[in-house]
């Protein structure tokens, strides 16, 4: 699904999100797009975006609400662009069947202009840890660090 301008990718993003619609989701992305989530899991094909989003709209997302804030468009041409947006993400079902808190993420979009108009060829989506810089790894995993 092809969308009239490139700054749109992140609202009807979230309107798939809240349909719980993972091929429309998918649809807004080119057949051979990439899409990186938050822990590096790295899908490379329409279809392998909309699998793992079904598996997660239908499990741990099932009950989340994804809200879009600040939205960002670079134009890199007449035909290319980068959009990014700030997402706040509640809702999330932990392990233990809670109710995780919430989690703000950035999330950049790649569009491309073709004929019927702008579609994402790539995305990555990274999440916000508020007081941290970076993450060290240790013994035990990743851990947010701030060397300030």
């Amino acid at each position: 699904m092809s969308l009239p301008t490139p700054e749109e990718m992140p609202h009807a993003f979230a309107r798939a999100w809240a349909a719980r619609d993972a091929g429309a989701l998918a649809a807004l992305f080119a057949e051979d797009a990439d899409f990186v989530n938050v822990v590096g899991l790295w899908w490379h094909d329409r279809a392998a975006i909309e699998k793992a989003h079904a598996y997660g709209l239908s499990t741990f997302f099932r009950n989340s609400v994804l809200k879009p804030g600040r939205v960002k468009l670079r134009m890199l041409g007449p035909d290319a662009a980068v959009v990014q947006c700030r997402f706040t993400l509640t809702g999330q079902i932990a392990p233990d069947g809670s109710e995780a808190g919430a989690r703000r993420t950035v999330l950049s979009f790649v569009m491309q202009r073709r004929e019927d108009g702008w579609i994402c060829v790539s995305a990555q989506n990274t999440d916000i840890v508020p007081g941290a810089e970076t993450h060290l790894a240790t013994d035990v995993g990743l851990e947010p660090k701030d060397y300030r």
